[in-house]
């Protein structure tokens, strides 16, 4: 038996065919933009697409009529009108319709003719070109089904439709043998209808930066693919028609670009609703903005910020479970407490006394949120806990209370910049720190007694200096002088061991001292200083703070504060004349200027607002900026470890 030979042509063709439908975007941009010039010539796009949309509407009604048999009420539709203006390109449409007729059916012959239409059309925008080649076939489809229409009826309509071959489509028994290739052909043309839908869609949403509405650089960069695929469905509509009229046997199969126009719609809808979404958000940060610049009543503020598009669900209220009206925020102060879903125990402890007295004098209503657009960009919120504090008017009181109630509690009450600034400016702010960190601290700082704080990550050190300190406290000098000297190793329990919830509240509360400190000042002041110097201690072998009651005297790296100590006898003497405050800082000073050691400071970026740029502790240089990344394999305040 013979066998059947190919010819190597008929190869190239059947690899072509199966290369244009399954052609990456990539591949399709690199062919498509040779074609395009940024000319972008210009004429009423809009007009011309109501124009179509009118013309294909009410032609595939038709057609739906003819070969479904359904009920079509064409009164009920309502046409767009364009502007009266408008002067159709008409010998553009023809050209490009005349590119379209009497093509042989094949994916590759669609391509070639697609990129001819792009060639005629290369000085047109991309939504131009494809409403332009519907156009096109819209003259021939529309013409068709308007013949057939009248063409039982009408003398004229009834001549024309012999040229057309109208009775093939709508006449039995022609029109059963092409009723499932009709209803196909219907269909896509109305998913591509669909397609442009969606590209002009885009175009008007191009008034949006990108910077605000990131998803919109996608979706448009893929808009010149979009219109490819919309334009070669165009072109196999046409040839299908053409071959449906002529009766051919040998016809365009619609199947494969019904099944890519579709991947492409579906992608196209995706990007249009998530570009609507983040447009909503962009909406809702100006509305907000602008409130917040004349704000009137909280309340109004609230639902802006909670609710979207006027959806007002009940609140609930936390104490009782039960829901709450939102009047109930009326000529009240507000604490809006914002978090991410993965909120600690620890977190939610700090704020529980807090609420307890609030409630009791019934000042304000706290109430968790959701975190969107305008907290995160005017707020800093990045996922760990805000509390915006809102006079009864919903002006912003202070962007953010967390830090000032970690450190101070109900003390800073009510919760303003101004009560924030005069509890961090006093030479007490120590005492907050060391609050609840053990029982015996509020005797000794009430005493107004010496009291070395101290820790470090080296034991070994830690042994050394509390051996030293010991020896200080006991020695004559200081007894003769009436001296009384406390030590407190933080973070370390009664029999030695590692407390790491002390340890941990007492690093958190430095690291809310500092936000609350570096988010109000530009230029740090002395007490600024302090807790710049003392975050800096957090991952060293050792650090020392020396206080005399709740003020501080002096603090610094453990091997300097140890050779202080170590050096007692060159100092001792001074102690009777000038007192151990002077003389203990005095001799500090002095080893300063021979010893330093480098400087680090650790700011976690998820905290809020990140200062540009610190100024060392120790010295007058600028810091230097660098990254590095943590985990403590834990939850809640162990995580304050360094």
């Amino acid at each position: 038996m013979a066998s059947k030979v190919v010819p190597s042509s008929a190869h190239h063709t059947v690899k072509r065919e199966l290369t244009v439908l399954t052609m990456s975007d990539h591949d399709i941009m690199n062919q498509i933009y040779a074609t395009h010039v940024h000319g972008d010539e210009k004429f009423d796009v809009d007009s011309l697409f109501i124009l179509v949309e009118n013309i294909l509407k009410r032609s595939t009604l038709i057609v739906d009529n003819v070969a479904l048999g359904a009920q079509v009420h064409f009164e009920n539709l309502e046409d767009k009108i364009p502007k009266a203006s408008f002067k159709p390109p008409l010998c553009t449409l023809k050209k490009i319709s005349s590119e379209m007729q009497c093509k042989a059916p094949g994916e590759e012959i669609a391509h070639k003719t697609t990129m001819s239409i792009l060639n005629k059309l290369s000085s047109y925008s991309w939504d131009a070109k494809a409403v332009i080649t519907l156009a096109a076939f819209a003259l021939e489809y529309g013409d068709f089904w308007f013949v057939a229409k009248l063409y039982p009826s009408d003398e004229l309509a009834k001549s024309l439709g012999n040229l057309k071959q109208v009775a093939l489509l709508s006449r039995r028994p022609s029109l059963q043998k092409h009723l499932k290739a009709l209803v196909e052909l219907n269909n896509l043309i109305k998913v591509t209808l669909e397609v442009i839908e969606c590209i002009f869609e885009l175009e008007k949403l191009s008034i949006y930066d990108i910077k605000d509405v990131p998803a919109l650089s996608i979706a448009m960069d893929r808009i010149p693919v979009d219109v490819y695929w919309a334009i070669i469905s165009v072109v196999a509509c046409a040839t299908k028609m053409c071959d449906l009229t002529t009766n051919k046997d040998h016809v365009q199969e619609l199947s494969p670009f019904a099944i890519k126009l579709n991947v492409v719609l579906n992608i196209l809808k995706m990007q249009i609703k998530l570009c609507k979404h983040q447009i909503e958000a962009v909406e809702s940060h100006r509305r907000i903005k602008k409130l917040l610049q004349t704000p009137t009543e909280v309340k109004e503020v609230f639902k802006v910020l909670i609710y979207a598009k006027d959806d007002i669900q009940p609140l609930i209220d936390g104490s009782t479970h039960r829901t709450v009206s939102i009047d109930v925020l009326k000529k009240k102060n507000v604490l809006l407490f914002i978090s991410g879903l993965d909120i600690s125990n620890d977190e939610i402890s700090i704020l529980k006394p807090i609420y307890d007295a609030l409630r009791k004098e019934d000042h304000a209503v706290l109430s968790p949120i959701a975190g969107i657009r305008f907290i995160k960009e005017e707020w800093h919120f990045k996922n760990k806990p805000v509390i915006v504090v809102m006079n009864p008017q919903g002006k912003v009181e202070c962007p953010n209370a967390i830090h000032m109630i970690q450190v101070w509690g109900m003390r800073a009450f009510p919760f303003t910049s101004t009560a924030e600034e005069a509890l961090s400016n006093g030479r007490d702010w120590m005492g907050s720190i060391v609050t609840g960190i053990n029982p015996n601290v509020h005797n000794w700082i009430k005493g107004e007694k010496f009291i070395f704080f101290y820790g470090g990550k080296d034991n070994e050190w830690v042994q050394h200096f509390t051996k030293r300190a010991n020896a200080l406290a006991t020695d004559p000098v200081i007894k003769e002088a009436r001296i009384s000297i406390e030590l407190l190793c933080v973070g370390k329990g009664s029999k030695g061991e590692v407390d790491h919830s002390i340890l941990g509240h007492f690093w958190n509360r430095i690291d809310s001292f500092f936000f609350s400190k570096t988010h109000r000042k530009t230029e740090p002041d002395p007490v600024t200083h302090e807790i710049n110097k003392l975050l800096s201690y957090k991952n060293e072998s050792g650090w020392v703070v020396l206080c005399k009651g709740s003020s501080v005297v002096a603090s610094g790296h453990g091997a300097s504060i140890l050779k202080v100590l170590e050096e007692f006898d060159k100092w001792k003497e001074h102690v009777r004349v000038k007192g151990f405050e002077v003389s203990f800082k005095h001799h500090h000073d002095k080893l300063l200027h021979t010893e330093r050691q480098c400087c680090r400071v650790d700011i976690p970026l998820i905290a809020g607002k990140i200062p540009e740029n610190m100024k060392c502790p120790e010295c007058p240089r600028v810091m230097e900026t660098f990254v590095s990344f943590k985990c403590c394999h834990v939850d809640g305040a162990t995580n304050g470890l360094h």
